[in-house]
C-alpha cells in the first residue's frame, strides 16, 4: 500500500474529549506520534480536557493548549491546525466539520457523520465550496474479516448480489449503555438507526458497491424505558446511579466510582456541565428504539433486510449475502453471554465478567456444490482489529482504497434517516423524496 510521506507531521486538534476520543489522543502521543502531532484540545468541559492532557504528559510530552467551543475557529488559526478530529455529540458534528473546512482544514469525524438532514446538507455544501477532505471513522471497514468478505463479493464468486440479510445483536451490557447516556435522546444521536447502524449500512454499501434508494422500517421501545421496566419486572426506583442505594444491586446500574476512567472523565466532570453518564435505563425520557427492522432497496436492484436489537443475551452478528451463483454466510460472536457488568474491563463487585470469545466463521455456498469454509482471522484489539488498522491508515495516509469520505458518510446516514422517517410515518420512504423535502 503506498504511503504519503509528509515532510513535517500533520497538526491535529481534537474537539470533544469524551471516552472515544482517547483512542486518538493515545495514538497521536504514542504509537503514531511520528506521523501526526496533537496540538490542541477543544471541549466545554475543562475537567475532561485535563484527563486527555494527562494522557499527553504520561507519554512524556508537554500538555497541549485547551479551548472552549466558542474559541474553535481561533484555535484552528492560532495552532495552525491541518486536520480536526470530531468526537462531539452526534448532532453537533456538522458545526465543527463545516467550520474546519471553511478554515482550510480537513476533518476526521466519528460516525455518524452527522445526525440530521440539515447537517448533511451543510457538510456537502462546505466540502463542495472548499474542496476539503472529510473522513468518517467507519472502523468496521478495516476489520480483516469484513475486508475478506468484500474481496470475495468483488471477485464474483457468488455472482450478482440479489439480497443481504444482516442481524446485529447488542447485549445487555453494551446495548443498555445507549439508554443511560446522551444517546437515549434521538435529537442528539438520531437513534440507533443513525448512531449505531450507520456502521452496518456503510458496510453493506461498501460490500455490494451500491447506494440506497428506498427504505421501509418498523421500530419500537420494547425493553428499556420506564413503562417496559415495570412491565417486565425490571424497574428500579432511582433516577441515576451515583448516590442512590436503590441502584446498588441493580444489574443494569453503571457504578462509575468502580471505574477510574469513568470517574475521571464523567463523575468528576459533572460539576461543570451537569452531564450524568449513569442514568437509569428503565427511567423516563428515552426517545430512541431498542428493536428495529429495516428493508432497503439499492440502485443495483439488491435488497437488504436488517434487524437490530439492543437487549440480547449475547453480542455479535449474522450476515448472509445471496447472489446469482451462491451465498456467503458470516457468523461473528463477540461476547458469548452477558453477566452484570459495567465496563468491558472492570467487573462489578466480584461478579463474573462476561466471557469474551470473539470468533468468526465464513462459509461459501456455491450453487450445486458442497459448502466451503473460508479461513478468516479476527484482528487484535477493539472492533475486531478495525481500530488499529484504521489508525494506521488515517495517520499514515495509506492509500488503501478503504478510507470513507463524505459521500460514504452521507449514504450511510441517509439510510438511517429514511428509516427513522418511515418509522414515524408508517410508510416507505424514497431517499430522493427525503432530500427533496430537505430543499
Amino acid at each position: 500500500m503506498p504511503v504519503v510521506n509528509h515532510t513535517t507531521p500533520r497538526r491535529y486538534a481534537i474537539v470533544g474529549t469524551g471516552s472515544r476520543a482517547r483512542m486518538y489522543t493515545r495514538a497521536l502521543t504514542t504509537t503514531h506520534r511520528d506521523r501526526g502531532e496533537l496540538v490542541a484540545l477543544c471541549d466545554p468541559n475543562t475537567t475532561r480536557m485535563a484527563v486527555h492532557n494527562r494522557i499527553v504528559t504520561d507519554a512524556g510530552l508537554a500538555p497541549v493548549p485547551t479551548y472552549s467551543p466558542d474559541e474553535f475557529t481561533r484555535m484552528l488559526r492560532q495552532e495552525r491546525v491541518d486536520e480536526v478530529i470530531v468526537c462531539t455529540v452526534d448532532h453537533t458534528h456538522a458545526d465543527y466539520i463545516v467550520a474546519a473546512l471553511d478554515a482550510g482544514c480537513d476533518a476526521l469525524t466519528e460516525k455518524p457523520m452527522t445526525a440530521d438532514l440539515d447537517g448533511l446538507r451543510r457538510i456537502e455544501q462546505a466540502q463542495a465550496r472548499t474542496g476539503g477532505r472529510v473522513t468518517v471513522g467507519f472502523n468496521y471497514r478495516y476489520n480483516p474479516v469484513h475486508r475478506r468478505l468484500r474481496e470475495l463479493i468483488a471477485s464474483g464468486v457468488i455472482g450478482e448480489v440479489g439480497s443481504v440479510h444482516f442481524e446485529w445483536l447488542l447485549d445487555l451490557r453494551h446495548g443498555a449503555d445507549y439508554f443511560r447516556r446522551w444517546h437515549r435522546d434521538k435529537q442528539q444521536s438520531g437513534g440507533l438507526l443513525v448512531h449505531k447502524a450507520s456502521h452496518h449500512f456503510d458496510l453493506v454499501n461498501w460490500w455490494i458497491a451500491a447506494r440506497p434508494t428506498d427504505v421501509y422500517a418498523s421500530g419500537r421501545l420494547f425493553f428499556y424505558g420506564d413503562h417496559n421496566g415495570r412491565r417486565h419486572g425490571l424497574a428500579a426506583d432511582y433516577e441515576r446511579v451515583h448516590g442512590h442505594s436503590a441502584a446498588q444491586d441493580d444489574p443494569f446500574a453503571l457504578h462509575m466510582d468502580d471505574s477510574p476512567d469513568l470517574t475521571a472523565l464523567y463523575l468528576e466532570a459533572e460539576h461543570e456541565d451537569g452531564y450524568h453518564r449513569d442514568l437509569n435505563v428503565f427511567g423516563p425520557g428515552i426517545t430512541i428504539e431498542d428493536d428495529m427492522s429495516v428493508l432497503v432497496s439499492y440502485d443495483t436492484g439488491a435488497r437488504l433486510t436488517y434487524h437490530l436489537v439492543a437487549y440480547a443475551p449475547w453480542e455479535g452478528y449474522r450476515i448472509s449475502i445471496t447472489g446469482s451463483r451462491g451465498r456467503l454466510e458470516l457468523d461473528m460472536t463477540e461476547f458469548e453471554y452477558t453477566s452484570p457488568h459495567q465496563d468491558r474491563t472492570t467487573p462489578v463487585r466480584g461478579m463474573p465478567a462476561p466471557k469474551e470469545h470473539t470468533t468468526a466463521r465464513l462459509w461459501l455456498r456455491r450453487h450445486w456444490q458442497p459448502p466451503e469454509e473460508i479461513p478468516v482471522t479476527v484482528g487484535e484489539g477493539t472492533h475486531g482489529g478495525g481500530d488499529q488498522v484504521m489508525l494506521d491508515s488515517l495517520f499514515g495516509d495509506i492509500d488503501d482504497g478503504i478510507r470513507p469520505d463524505h459521500a460514504d458518510g452521507g449514504n450511510a446516514l441517509l439510510t438511517g434517516l429514511a428509516a427513522n422517517a418511515s418509522i414515524a410515518s408508517g410508510a416507505p420512504v424514497r431517499i430522493a423524496d427525503l432530500r427533496k423535502d430537505e430543499r
